[in-house]
């Protein structure tokens, strides 16, 4: 085993945080246990004036991951519908490692260039052996998800029906920012699985975006290692949810457990940033007002997905 390999194999604190395609290296950066923790996207945001990196060829990197074994599980889902918040809750358990949308996975669902195989490998390490790596990737990596699945890991695919997504994007300006920079590419991959008419209104483009995304997650055969995550329905029985969620990547969380966990901070902040205060109540809130002041967006979003054979959002039940 070379020194490469051995300090890869070690533990997951030099990470692959990045490859560029066109020359054919990955970046590795040093974090430690606590900034993986804390780091809400495991892309530039992650960087600080102190970050230390590497850049390596890929092949190099690639020979030097081979002997390791692959055996992250996964969270999949469509977007702005708890995941981070979810990764979080799993990851408070101490036998679980998470991973929170690596950017060097949206590299890779953008090119068929590269070999899956090292990168999953590489965030398959754990700091502890009694650990296991759970990835919450980011919502357009669901176009690899039927790749990666396919590899045999567990996976969780989080979604709601189309109406709560449309009020969800349509209740924030980033979220609809979002939206309208990712509606090309949306626009493309979904045109690819089936023909579509052109989204003539915001609302019809968020509706496009949902189908987008529940389509990529569907696109993947249904089996006993795929649970799928309805985000209201874990809002509405978090306990029973997050024990579901737990026995599916082989987690033996005690009912005290769970019961700490989620009488945790994480379900009273904003996930994504969380010096922000956030929960089920406010998420409400926020839902109803951007039902009240963009009905007729959502009313257009819902038709477009009945004219073009979505069934107004109803293929969300898998």
């Amino acid at each position: 085993m070379d020194a490469l390999t051995q300090a890869l194999a070690a533990s997951p604190e030099l990470f692959p945080h990045s490859l560029d395609v066109e020359k054919g290296t990955v970046t590795l950066i040093r974090l430690s246990e606590q900034a993986y923790r804390q780091a809400s996207f495991l892309d530039t945001r992650v960087l600080t004036p102190t970050t230390q990196s590497r850049a390596l060829p890929w092949r190099e990197l690639a020979a030097a991951a081979e002997p390791l074994p692959e055996a992250a599980d996964f969270i999949f889902h469509i977007g702005h519908v708890g995941s981070t918040l979810l990764a979080r809750l799993l990851g408070a358990h101490p036998k679980v490692f998470a991973l929170r949308e690596p950017m060097i996975l949206r590299t890779l669902a953008q090119t068929d260039r590269y070999d899956h195989a090292p990168v999953l490998k590489l965030l398959s390490r754990t700091f502890r052996p009694e650990q296991r790596a759970l990835v919450k990737a980011t919502s357009f990596v669901s176009e690899i998800a039927p790749k990666i699945t396919a590899r045999g890991p567990r996976a969780i695919f989080m979604f709601v029906p189309a109406e709560i997504y449309l009020a969800t994007i349509l209740g924030g300006p980033n979220s609809r920012q979002e939206a309208r920079v990712l509606g090309v590419a949306r626009y493309s991959r979904l045109a690819a699985r089936k023909p579509i008419a052109q989204p003539a209104s915001e609302g019809e483009l968020i509706a496009m975006s949902w189908a987008c995304e529940m389509t990529a997650l569907q696109a993947v055969p249904d089996t006993d290692r795929i649970l799928w995550l309805d985000f209201d329905r874990f809002l509405a029985e978090p306990e029973a949810s997050l024990a579901q969620c737990f026995r599916h990547i082989g987690i033996d969380a005690t009912e005290t457990e769970i019961g700490a966990i989620l009488a945790g901070p994480d379900m009273r902040t904003y996930s994504k940033a969380q010096e922000y205060d956030y929960d089920a109540k406010l998420r409400g809130a926020v839902l109803a007002q951007a039902r009240a002041q963009h009905g007729t967006e959502i009313a257009r979003g819902l038709a477009w997905l009945e004219r073009n054979g979505f069934g107004e959002g109803r293929l969300a039940e898998p």
